[in-house]
């Protein structure tokens, strides 16, 4: 499915929910951030766990996975050309970089960006029913109740073949793309948050993905946020 009718779908459930006049304490409000390394398979199973929790925790709003159509939220939200798009990538662009850009007009300041998006990951799991990757999404909604935060990591190895056989890559062409991404994903994090990517504090779960299936990590993250609103909703009746 086009991820820009999903994110108009997730909206406009919302607004029924608020046109209803529906009591926030009724509303599920449960979200999962997901922090991965390159090839890891965080969207893979970012879709599984859609279907998972559509299924067990259904409701008027349809649970939404937010990766690369997060951007196009953040734009919508924000007002910004389209053509902004290659500077909202989890990537640090070098200081000098970003202010001759900015002296020349080609685009906001990247901190402004980083805010921008900010906002828009802060909003959403506010309202809740979505999954998160990346850009920090685990940092940024930490205060916020109800939410559930991974991090996917795996072998090199792994994490290569999973690269090559999705983007049809060589060796060299997946082990440069693994290597650029998660650097640029730490860095990102470092600069904007000033977090180690790798902190498990971070986290309530970690995941291997040597050991484990995609299919069994949508399964547990899945019966995480489950037995999670499940714990809420029995605490709210006592």
């Amino acid at each position: 499915m086009d991820p820009t009718l999903n994110i108009y779908k997730y909206l406009a459930s919302q607004c029924q929910l608020i046109q209803k006049e529906e009591p926030f304490e009724s509303r599920s409000h449960g979200f999962v951030t997901i922090s991965r390394q390159a090839g890891a398979g965080g969207i893979t199973i970012g879709e599984k766990l859609t279907d998972y929790l559509n299924k067990e925790l259904p409701g008027k709003c349809f649970w939404t996975l937010f990766d690369k159509n997060l951007v196009n939220q953040v734009i919508k939200e924000h007002n910004l050309s389209e053509k902004i798009l290659p500077f909202l990538k989890e990537s640090s662009i070098s200081e000098i970089e970003d202010i001759l850009d900015d002296l020349f007009g080609l685009h906001p300041p990247q901190f402004n960006l980083v805010q921008c998006t900010t906002e828009t990951i802060l909003h959403l799991a506010k309202m809740g029913r979505v999954i998160l990757i990346g850009r920090g999404a685990p940092v940024i909604t930490r205060k916020i109740e109800g939410g559930v935060h991974i991090r996917l990591i795996g072998s090199f190895q792994k994490r290569k073949s999973h690269i090559k056989e999705h983007f049809k890559l060589t060796d060299k062409e997946a082990e440069r793309f693994i290597e650029n991404e998660d650097r640029g994903r730490a860095q990102y994090l470092k600069k904007y948050f000033n977090e180690d990517i790798d902190n498990p504090l971070l986290y309530d779960l970690i995941i291997n993905i040597d050991t484990i299936s995609y299919d069994y990590a949508a399964l547990l993250i899945g019966n995480m946020v489950v037995r999670k609103k499940n714990l809420e909703n029995s605490l709210k009746r006592e």
